[in-house]
């Protein structure tokens, strides 16, 4: 069986080598939908896969963090870089291009790992990431799903080159969860809020 929770964020970037001129060479801005999707043939005690509840802790922190920030590629000019760092406190950098295609391989290995890492409460048993969708538009969407988020036909993905401005850091409720989740530290959920 699969499961979606659906998450909304705003976002500004600009993807530089694409076709559209406005897209490679503009600052510009989406609201993006990001779907999880979560797989498991078993059901917890409560006769759920996961419980949504749980998905608004953790996981969604690490989704806000894209929210009215801009997302920046590292490399990219130095200079246009330290300038948008230097005008807006909430940016992430990312060693890939922030696509719509590489958002979603971006945030299936987050997401995946903090699921590898989080320890079940209530029976939940061999529960997946199955995919991620992320909206640009209403029309537009990528879905990544495992094999995608860790091929090297596209590029491997170093979760260490993931980096998060300190302002996206103070609006987590620990402001060191991202070293945590690279680091490999075990999580429990906690009683679903």
């Amino acid at each position: 069986m699969i499961i979606r929770k659906l998450f909304k964020f705003e976002n500004a970037h600009i993807v530089r080598g694409c076709s559209s001129v406005k897209c490679r060479s503009s600052i510009h801005g989406h609201s993006y939908k990001v779907e999880l999707l979560f797989e498991s043939n078993f059901l917890d005690n409560g006769q759920m896969i996961y419980d949504f509840g749980l998905m608004k802790q953790n996981m969604k922190a690490l989704i806000d963090s894209f929210d009215h920030a801009i997302t920046l590629w590292s490399g990219d000019d130095e200079e246009y870089i330290k300038d948008m760092k230097k005008h807006s406190d909430r940016w992430l950098q990312l060693p890939v291009s922030p696509s719509a295609e590489q958002f979603c391989r971006v945030i299936f290995l987050m997401i995946d790992r903090l699921l590898k890492l989080t320890s079940s409460i209530n029976g939940e048993k061999e529960v997946k990431l199955h995919s991620v969708i992320v909206h640009e538009t209403a029309t537009g969407y990528a879905q990544a799903f495992n094999e995608d988020a860790y091929s090297k036909n596209m590029g491997i993905i170093d979760l260490n080159e993931i980096v998060f401005s300190d302002e996206v850091k103070n609006g987590w409720n620990d402001s060191e969860l991202w070293e945590k989740i690279k680091r490999g530290e075990s999580f429990i959920n906690p009683q679903s809020v």
